[in-house]
């Protein structure tokens, strides 16, 4: 990964781009994914210019979002334009690539998908997508004692909890859901289902011995 300057850079330009909220939640996110790295097996380094730059267009004003989309050609689907703020996923992954020199796709996918997620994310994905709804900053999501410390026993169930706990926010305000969402949900919950299964399977198998 070939990266203009380095993590001191980073967060020095962070700091000027972001308000000082979302400036502390950036640092919660890249400090939580090194530890779900280190518990997980990830590189260190990608997990942390992963966290840092999640949100990275997150402070831009929504028409500005949409403008900057249009400017680089980056699709926006209907419900994005309904919904603006979910278009800063797509937009820092460009500029983690174009304004921060990032070439590894896995950051930049990582950065891609940490709102929405998506059926079977990679180890890094997963990492930031869980990082950024349990960062120690957070404090308004239900169960959030519950759910960090699954993320550092079962990385994929906290995925499915999150995914099942946003779906329902969202259900319950009314507000639009992204399919990506939606479509990651049912993978997860269809590999829970399995899981299950094949667990249920091994204990009759076991009794029967």
């Amino acid at each position: 990964m070939v990266m203009k300057g380095n993590v001191t850079t980073i967060r020095k330009v962070l700091k000027k781009k972001l308000d000082e909220e979302r400036y502390e939640h950036t640092l919660g996110v890249a400090y939580t994914a090194m530890c779900l790295a280190m518990k997980y097996g990830e590189d260190l380094y990608k997990a942390e210019v992963a966290g840092l730059l999640h949100d990275c267009a997150k402070c831009y004003p929504d028409e500005v979002k949409l403008a900057k989309c249009e400017k680089y050609n980056i699709s926006v689907t209907d419900v994005e334009r309904r919904n603006p703020s979910l278009v800063h996923a797509k937009l820092g992954a460009f500029l983690a690539m174009n304004k921060y020199g990032v070439t590894d796709m896995d950051v930049v996918d990582a950065i891609l998908n940490h709102t929405t997620g998506k059926p079977a994310m990679t180890l890094l994905e997963k990492i930031i997508f869980v990082a950024d709804y349990i960062e120690p900053r957070r404090n308004k999501a239900p169960h959030l004692d519950k759910i960090r410390r699954m993320a550092f026993e079962d990385l994929d169930e906290a995925v499915r909890v999150i995914l099942k706990a946003t779906l329902e926010y969202l259900q319950d305000k009314g507000s639009a859901i992204d399919e990506m969402t939606a479509h990651a949900w049912e993978y997860y919950e269809k590999e829970w289902e399995k899981e299950r299964k094949n667990e249920s399977v091994t204990e009759h198998g076991e009794a029967g011995i």
